[in-house]
């Protein structure tokens, strides 16, 4: 099977919130991910792992460790979602993602699997999207000879694809509200059911929680005898400042007293938390063997990219990709813009899924923005731009309603002074799509 069709193939089965049906196979066990790992010769057990779960901060975690590990010589595998622009955003070897021709060769390979299960009843249920890609990702990764794979959860954490896991570390970042419908309705709930990727015995890096959260992790914690890392208590910031919207910090290492200087480039000072979970993972795979010179610590977090999040794309008037999708997001969205753009008018491309808390988010972001164009992702999940009108504009001082994703972009660059700020967020599908478009745009505009 060729990439188009191995692609064309694997979206039929839907996305990672695919139809009803496929939706409880993924959520109510982990039978295909476990037959599917058991014929393929259990890939995932043929290389250490780091698996993250958690509400936000999951992708830009994975990218620090992965940045790090790579640093310090490793080949690494680094598995995310959802991606972007291209599929084979999700799986990458060695920092680069998987060409098109070993996709399609680890697809086919799947499906020539996959029918011959069914066929002999081996599986009950043909595998959804996540639980293909992720079977993909564990036998890509055994095939390069990966040396070290960093794994993010797609939706949850214990009846996730990639729970079939023993890593040699977990790591949980903070717990909020989101996908409320698949994972409940408190953050206990939440933090319940991201705490389902503990193992017996194996570490657990901690970021910074609520405390209805914290105590879930804590208990689920002591019960499987998993020693607990908490970042805020190995690690003392001793000074913070920011640079051009990026954060830095000198940090002190409580048990040791080494003292290093972190200086993610990725925007937002959220991110320092974020880099504090990798160098906290990566210290522990230190005392457990693995080489990784200090220096690929601070290093691994300089070198470190993840596209869509703060992502700067000019600066006159400045453009920003930004996939906040939920209420925490949207929060940290807002400090960023208190700290970096007070004063300066902000227009706000805003498109939603329909099942976000898409009331919430315009509360928070729509007041502090001068123009806010409600658009809507290219996808089937998207919440169309008049519904979202009718239920957030109140939020803002002027709004205006534009569907297409594209042309709602130039009605902001339209209307923007070069002093002013254009955000486009809210959802991740329509950040790929706009990024999408502002490559080819960049490319017609240079002819």
């Amino acid at each position: 099977m060729n990439y188009a069709d191995a692609v064309r193939y694997l979206l039929s089965l839907g996305r990672e919130l695919a139809a009803p049906t496929q939706a409880a196979a993924a959520k109510f066990d982990l039978e295909n991910s476990t037959r599917l790992a058991e014929r393929l010769g259990r890939p995932d057990r043929a290389y250490p792992s780091a698996h993250i779960a958690g509400t936000n901060g999951k992708g830009s975690t994975a990218a620090f460790l992965e940045a790090i590990l790579r640093r310090a010589g490793l080949r690494t595998g680094l598995y995310t979602s959802p991606h972007l622009e291209r599929i084979n955003e999700r799986i990458r070897i060695a920092g680069e993602e998987l060409s098109d021709e070993a996709f399609a060769a680890a697809f086919t390979r799947l499906y020539v699997l996959i029918e011959e299960l069914l066929a002999s009843g081996g599986l009950r249920a043909h595998p959804t999207y996540f639980e293909c890609l992720t079977a993909m990702a564990f036998e890509a990764f055994a095939r390069e000879h990966v040396e070290f794979a960093v794994i993010e959860t797609g939706l949850g954490g214990r009846l996730d694809a990639t729970n079939i896991l023993t890593p040699a570390v977990a790591l949980l970042t903070r717990m909020d509200f989101d996908h409320e419908n698949f994972l409940g309705h408190s953050l206990a709930e939440i933090a319940a059911e991201k705490a389902g990727i503990l193992k017996a015995g194996v570490p657990v890096v901690v970021a910074p929680q609520p405390p209805e959260a914290r105590a879930v992790i804590l208990r689920r914690a002591g019960e499987l005898g998993c020693p607990v890392v908490e970042t805020a208590e190995v690690f003392h910031v001793e000074r913070e400042w920011l640079e051009s919207g990026r954060a830095r910090a000198l940090v002190t290492e409580r048990a040791s007293g080494r003292k290093f200087e972190l200086a993610p480039r990725l925007p937002g000072r959220f991110q320092l938390q974020n880099a504090l979970s990798a160098v906290a993972a990566a210290r522990l795979l230190q005392t457990r063997g693995l080489r990784i010179p200090d220096e690929a610590l601070a290093g691994g977090v300089a070198a470190a990219e993840w596209p869509g999040r703060l992502e700067q794309l000019q600066s006159s008037p400045a453009v920003f990709l930004d996939g906040a999708h939920n209420p925490g997001a949207a929060r940290e969205l807002a400090a960023f813009w208190e700290e970096n753009f007070a004063g300066r008018r902000i227009w706000l491309v805003y498109g939603a899924l329909r099942d976000k808390a898409v009331d919430e988010i315009a509360g928070v972001l729509f007041p502090r923005a001068a123009q806010v164009i409600l658009t809507e992702p290219r996808t089937a999940r998207a919440l169309s731009a008049r519904r979202l009108g009718e239920i957030t504009a109140h939020h803002a001082a002027e709004a205006q309603v534009v569907p297409d994703a594209e042309a709602a972009l130039e009605r902001a660059l339209a209307g923007a002074a070069p002093e002013d700020a254009v955000f486009i967020t809210g959802s991740l599908y329509l950040v790929g799509q706009v990024r999408q478009f502002w490559k080819s745009r960049a490319s017609a505009m240079a002819r």
